[in-house]
């Protein structure tokens, strides 16, 4: 496919950008989601839910559009991370997913004694964790809301309680009617077994018994008679057994009393369906009520289960922004994380492009990041080991992440914009059931991307322009690049490319990244480096892999060649950026030690300030002194006050008795205690009594 060929594909993005124009697309991407495996992350929080209830929602959850919804989904998650680390943990003990049989009562159906034990054990729960949302309500605010949407079942409680043992067996006190038939049923059956145990133990009767014992067969009382001896005991034969050796026969004996045991137990049955049928019928007058309470109790299992993920992964609590700049600091790929940890609650296995992993401690190495604010576009390169793919999918998915009101394995200081779209175009999307090559698949794929994006939206593409003619890929990638600038979305592209390179350097908007790589290990390091152009380290990465050294060398030979004439371009530009990148960051670090001495320079005035006005007041203080007062000379080391016992304003000259001794001293050296000061800083002072003059010879100890 040439490169004509790809732009007539291209211009078929017409509908898909005016569908994007209207505002139609309102979902997340399905495409992407399955492209950047967020089904896996959410298996990781559903096996973190203690019920089926959380599950359910942890595997529906989808990200978000407007900025409200998120905050909302982010503050409550971040009250329960807070409860949990407080060791305040709710317990969903007995919470099924009661829905189905809830539904049944609405409609008039009669629930069985299993089916009302399980919503009993439900509605226990839910009074517990309505308890739980209680208690933590006034340190929790959010947490404590949902209690709005819990219903007060405790009638509903005691009724089924009333009626159903620990088994879910209805117990004879039921109803009135109930213990008596079962009261008449124990009598009779009594009776029925005193004449079973006297045929027993009758030797008319013993001789012809397969065992000297009774049984029961359904609800009739029978004995076990050989079969040769079946006519010997008169009564009706019930059933036989399986070898045909033994026949059990009703007695005649208790055939009156055995008909009267059916009836009542008929009775029985009927008294128990009406009790069903009334238990039934209030679980249906409180259904509404009921089912919005499952689905609180569901919607608190499922933030438990997010704080329990976030928890166990170390994430942190996104900044979320409407229209501010994404900035990822110290972000890990959590499916990466998860795999490495061996996490089973997903089987996916690490993305090749992490590396060899084999020869490394399986931890993943974070990357920091900025978008939307100097700059909306970044390129991304670097050779084929330096798990640029991962780069590009950790950004992505920590993103979708944070929509769904998740937590993001990242360090404090993250910050994402909401967007309306999370756009991805990566890997061999090559498709031999419609004849596709992986470039006309790729071509296709940014053609539904360019007709979704917005400037709202974050674009993702992974080695854009490869797959064809390096000319014709260059060409069709600056002009998907100068697309994406004039739709005005955040976008990461990753490439080998140098002329793409070239757009970012000459494109204020877009900026340049490389992965790290060790040049004397010839291992990749997996570190973006902002600002900087990544080689792709083919020849090198060749030789390490053991190709023919006279191969390498005659492909090291073809590209001096095909470099000989040509100006280098991009690498004047490369030059140019970094030179300009650095006289910014020293611009900067000069504009923070500025701002550094500003702030001591206003930090010492102040302090200044403060000593002079102390040296005021305490100027005054000493003009203030009076014989008698209390003061202080630290001179002497003294930490007791003493008293002025002697005082020559003129002179400057004082004597201070201290215990028993005085000291002659200048009044510069006089610090006074509880100082009579006039002025601005002791007009509300109170006034306190002048103290009273103290002779030499009393002075105190």
């Amino acid at each position: 496919m040439n490169l004509a060929e790809g732009v007539r594909v291209l211009e078929h993005a017409g509908l898909f950008l005016l569908r994007g124009a209207m505002g139609l697309g309102v979902a997340m991407d399905e495409r992407t989601l399955e492209l950047l495996e967020f089904d896996a992350v959410r298996r990781l929080a559903a096996a973190r839910a203690a019920t089926a209830l959380g599950r359910a929602r942890a595997m529906a959850l989808e990200p978000l559009p407007d900025l409200d919804g998120v905050h909302e989904r982010q503050a409550i998650l971040a009250e329960m991370v807070e409860a949990i680390g407080a060791g305040l943990r709710p317990s969903f003990g007995g919470l099924g997913d009661i829905r189905p049989l809830v539904r049944r009562a609405a409609v008039g159906g009669v629930l069985e004694t299993e089916e009302l034990a399980a919503i009993l054990d439900a509605l226990r729960s839910m009074a517990e964790l309505d308890g739980w949302v209680a208690r933590v309500g006034d340190r929790f605010p959010r947490l404590g809301g949902l209690r709005a949407g819990m219903g007060e079942f405790s009638g509903l409680v005691a009724a089924i309680g009333g009626c159903l043992d620990s088994r879910g067996r209805i117990i004879d006190s039921a109803s009135r009617r109930l213990a008596l038939l079962r009261g008449e049923i124990a009598r009779l059956e009594e009776k029925i077994q005193e004449t079973l145990r006297r045929l027993v133990r009758s030797s008319e009767v013993k001789r012809f018994l397969r065992y000297p014992n009774f049984t029961m067969v359904g609800h009739h009382f029978v004995l076990p008679v050989n079969k040769e001896h079946r006519g010997e005991i008169p009564g009706s034969v019930l059933r036989a057994s399986a070898s045909n050796e033994t026949v059990y026969i009703e007695p005649a004996a208790i055939g009156e009393q055995s008909a009267q045991l059916s009836l009542l137990k008929a009775r029985e049955q009927k008294e128990l369906r009406r009790i069903l049928r009334w238990l039934s019928a209030l679980v249906g007058q409180v259904a509404d009520s009921l089912l919005a309470t499952i689905e609180t109790a569901a919607e608190l299992d499922l933030i438990h289960a997010k704080a329990r993920y976030s928890l166990d992964y170390a994430m942190t609590a996104p900044a979320i922004e409407g229209d501010g700049a994404l900035v990822l600091r110290g972000a890990r790929h959590p499916l990466l994380e998860a795999y490495f940890r061996g996490d089973r609650a997903i089987a996916a296995e690490p993305s090749p492009d992490a590396g060899d992993l084999s020869g490394s401690p399986r931890v993943v190495t974070p990357i920091d990041l900025a978008l939307g604010s100097a700059y909306r576009s970044l390129v991304v390169t670097g050779p084929n080991t330096g798990g640029k793919t991962v780069a590009l999918k950790t950004v992505g998915l920590l993103a979708v992440m944070a929509q769904s009101g998740l937590h993001v394995p990242a360090a404090e200081g993250s910050r994402f914009p909401v967007f309306d779209q999370v756009l991805l175009d990566v890997g061999d999307e090559q498709s031999l059931e419609q004849s596709l090559s992986a470039f006309l698949a790729h071509v296709r794929r940014i053609t539904e991307i360019l007709g979704l994006a917005s400037e709202r939206s974050l674009v993702l593409l992974d080695e854009l322009g490869a797959g064809t003619d390096p000319a014709d890929g260059a060409a069709l990638g600056r002009a998907i690049l100068d697309e994406l600038d004039a739709i005005g979305c955040c976008s990461i592209v990753t490439t080998h490319i140098g002329d793409l390179k070239i757009h970012a350097l000459s494109n204020p908007r877009a900026e340049n990244a490389a992965v790290a790589f060790d040049e004397l290990t010839l291992r990749p390091l997996y570190r973006l480096v902002i600002g900087d152009v990544g080689a792709s380290n083919a020849l090198k990465i060749a030789r390490h892999l053991k190709l023919p050294e006279q191969v390498a060398a005659r492909a090291e030979r073809y590209l001096a060649e095909s470099k000989s004439g040509q100006l280098p371009e991009w690498e004047l530009l490369v030059q140019a950026r970094k030179e300009a990148e650095d006289a910014r960051r020293r611009a900067h670090a000069a504009e923070v030690e500025s701002l550094r001495v500003q702030e001591a320079f206003a930090r010492r005035l102040v302090e200044l300030e403060q000593e002079a006005r102390k040296g005021d007041v305490l100027a005054q203080a000493r003009a203030r002194l009076e014989v008698g007062d209390k003061v202080v000379v630290p001179r002497l080391g003294y930490d007791r006050p003493g008293r002025l016992v002697r005082l020559d304003h003129r002179k400057r000259t004082a004597k201070v008795a201290i215990g028993h001794v005085t000291w002659d001293v200048a009044v510069d050296e006089l610090v006074p205690q509880n100082p009579r000061v006039t002025g601005p800083d002791s007009a509300n002072e109170p006034s306190r009594p002048r103290p009273t003059f103290t002779p030499l010879n009393e002075t105190e100890e």
